[in-house]
């Protein structure tokens, strides 16, 4: 009998740029006290405005402002229940104070950023994710009917049943909470490899990386040292087929290579308005346009455009 396996709550996740990610997902034990949280928070949102209002009608005419100051009352209750996960949730990236204090956000299953519509559609189904609800009165026949708690069986039945640990909310919403990404330092790298700069010349120089392109690419130059020339290239192949065809480099570059040199442009270049010394490139050039173009007579390079070092 095969022995059984814990349940696996990473989740990979492919980008718009074609970058795969590992999420950690957050489950309901996570969750739960960041509602709790903003359950507080909202509570105590709404005693403040309400008082607030009540205290104005009263400085004024009570008598007069009273059934308005009451109105006013619902509709801050009405407002902040409803629209408080919405409006923090657009704001500030997917987080809450209750989601921000436990160290989870919501993000799309695309692994971008959840916008005004999903997080809306999430928060509005959260009151279907809360049910079934149970009275007080089950408990103690003195509690008045009025008080009643909301279990979260569905919620948390459906969190169960599906690969991404999604409620209603996240289904309807196309969304995930996962385990908020903690802050990635920027490896040393030391790059000795005059190709790698020569190479990073050819890049456009107002070309700007994606965040998630910009991680991939510091974790790379991190780990690549850790791999064989072969795995180098198996590894970097996939990355850098986008990078390819946008730019029109040659399609038997060298992967590896390519994407060493978009991380030092990235992260170690300077800007400059001097010309860029091509170095080994010098004579002729990595890009597709240029391919078949002969070498200046005056070239000094040593290195052929067939070369094994620089193309595969």
């Amino acid at each position: 009998m095969a022995a059984s396996q814990a349940l696996d709550t990473t989740i990979a996740v492919v980008t718009p740029e074609n970058i795969a990610f590992d999420y950690q997902l957050a489950g309901p034990f996570r969750r739960l006290p960041a509602y709790l949280i903003d359950l507080a928070v909202r509570w105590v949102l709404i005693v403040i405005v309400v008082l607030g209002i009540y205290l104005v009608g009263g400085l004024i005419d009570f008598q007069l402002l009273g059934p308005f100051a009451t109105a006013a009352g619902f509709l801050v209750y009405f407002g902040i229940s409803w629209f408080y996960g919405t409006v923090m949730e657009t704001v500030f990236n997917g987080r809450t104070i209750g989601k921000w204090s436990v160290g989870i956000r919501a993000i799309d299953t695309e692994g971008r950023p959840i916008n005004a519509k999903r997080a809306f559609l999430r928060n509005l189904l959260r009151i279907a994710d809360l049910a079934p609800v149970a009275a007080l009165t089950s408990f103690s026949d003195e509690v008045p009917p009025v008080f009643i708690i909301p279990t979260g069986m569905i919620g948390l039945a459906t969190m169960l049943l599906t690969r991404r640990l999604q409620r209603l909310g996240d289904l309807a919403a196309g969304t995930m909470v996962i385990v908020d990404e903690r802050a990635w330092r920027l490896p040393i790298a030391k790059v000795d490899d005059p190709r790698v700069a020569a190479l990073a010349s050819f890049f456009p120089g107002d070309y700007r990386v994606s965040r998630s392109m910009a991680r991939t690419l510091a974790v790379y130059a991190e780990r690549r040292h850790y791999l064989t020339p072969a795995r180098r290239r198996e590894v970097a192949r996939h990355l850098t087929v986008p990078l390819i065809e946008r730019f029109e480099f040659r399609a038997d570059i060298d992967p590896d290579l390519l994407m060493y040199a978009l991380y030092y442009k990235t992260f170690l270049s300077e800007s400059s308005a001097e010309p860029p010394d091509l170095g080994p490139f010098a004579g002729y050039s990595p890009l597709l346009r240029d391919a078949g173009k002969p070498a200046p007579a005056d070239s000094t390079s040593t290195l052929h455009p067939t070369a094994p070092e620089v193309f595969q």
